[in-house]
Formats: structure tokens, sequence, C-alpha cells
């Protein structure tokens, strides 16, 4: 699998195209925006859409997993999309297949499912406060940071706004690809889900910006 490590703050992250990044010293996978569910949502609200979207997201999660073998999973924010459908009961099944898989999630604002699903698949969830691992804190949407002072000795990662770079070409051509971005106060990562849009974001100077490029990453 084609990765990039990034040293960062003396820890090794390496971020994988698949939109994932592993965090190597505390054997972490880290993700964001998954939106599972969200083929079958928009189904059921009469607008016709494949599920193997859905299932081929799944799959990548399966072969992520399967290839660093970490100890735990961290999303951050937007594990599913919206209410309950089939596509949950398709990952009940997938969660079956990792049960020794801890699972932390820090709710985003998609996530909406009652308490009592995430208790039944075995999902830590994180709702009132940043999920703080060693150097790192973890928050769904990087506009809260301010209001946690209290980890203001912390790196944030976040999800939430789906960056995006946009990328000069030949003939004044500008091309658009989900990215990693981190400046000095936060990360953001990359949508997990394909079935998403992108925010582009502007790079400054001191910022470190990578695009998945054609299944690459490429250092802007």
């Amino acid at each position: 699998m084609k990765q990039h490590c990034f040293n960062f703050r003396g820890q090794h992250l390496w971020l994988s195209p698949e939109r994932a990044v592993f965090w190597e010293e505390e054997r972490t996978l880290i993700l964001s925006d998954s939106h599972f569910g969200k083929t079958g949502h928009f189904r059921k609200a009469g607008i016709p859409m494949p599920q193997p979207a859905f299932m081929e997201d799944l799959q990548r999660l399966f072969s992520l997993l399967q290839f660093y073998k970490p100890e735990q999973l961290v999303v951050v924010g937007d594990l599913f999309h919206s209410r309950a459908n089939k596509e949950h009961l398709l990952f009940e099944k997938w969660r079956n297949d990792f049960t020794q898989l801890e699972i932390l999630l820090v709710k985003g604002n998609h996530d909406i499912l009652h308490g009592d699903w995430y208790a039944q698949t075995k999902i830590n969830v994180f709702a009132d406060a940043p999920l703080r691992i060693n150097t790192f804190a973890f928050m769904h949407d990087y506009a809260e940071i301010e209001k946690y002072t209290d980890h203001a000795d912390a790196y944030f990662i976040t999800g939430h706004l789906h960056p995006g770079i946009s990328i000069k070409g030949k003939s004044r051509q500008h091309l658009s690809f989900p990215c990693f971005y981190f400046n000095d106060a936060f990360g953001v990562l990359p949508a997990f889900s394909k079935f998403s849009g992108l925010a582009l974001i502007k790079k400054k100077k001191t910022d470190h910006v990578f695009a998945i490029v054609n299944g690459e990453l490429i250092v802007v």
C-alpha cells in the first residue's frame, strides 16, 4: 500500500491515499467523515443511489485494518450519516469480524443514532469533550477548539471540513483533490467517504498539505 510518513511533533503519522492515518507510536488508525449509511439515507428519500459505494468504503476500511493491524480505531466524527437504515445492519455484520478492535468515536454533527446502538456495536462515544491521546486531541469541528483551553498543550486533529486543494495544471487548468491539511494549531483529515464534496483550502507557507491524486500522495 502506498503511504507517506509524516514525522510530526516527534510522532510518526503514516498518511494513506485511502484517506486515513496510521499513528505508529499508538498503533492507532485514524479517519474522519466516513458517513456510512449516506447512500441508504438518499435511497430512503427516493433518490436512487448505488449501494456499492457504501460497500467499497467498508472494503477500504477492512483493507486498512488488515494492513496496519491497529489496536484501536479513532473516528473523528460522522461515522454514520443519519438515522438507521439497512446499511447499518451491514455495518453490524462487519463489526462482528473485528470484535477485538476498540473503536473510539468523537461524535460529529451527523452522528445522531441512539446511544443503545453504539453500545450494542461496542463503539465508545466521546461527545462532551475532545478525545485526548498523548500529545494529540481529537474533535470533529476545528471551529470549537478555542472552547477547550485545558487542552492548550495539545495538537488538535479534526474532520468535518472535507478539505480539498486546487492544483494548477497546463493551459490554466485547475483540478481539485481531497487532501490532508496541517497548520500550526490543528490538522484536518480528508473525508473517508468518497461520496462527499470538497471545501477548498488556501495553503500558507507554514502549512503542510498532502493531496490525494490518482491513488498517490503529493506534497503541495
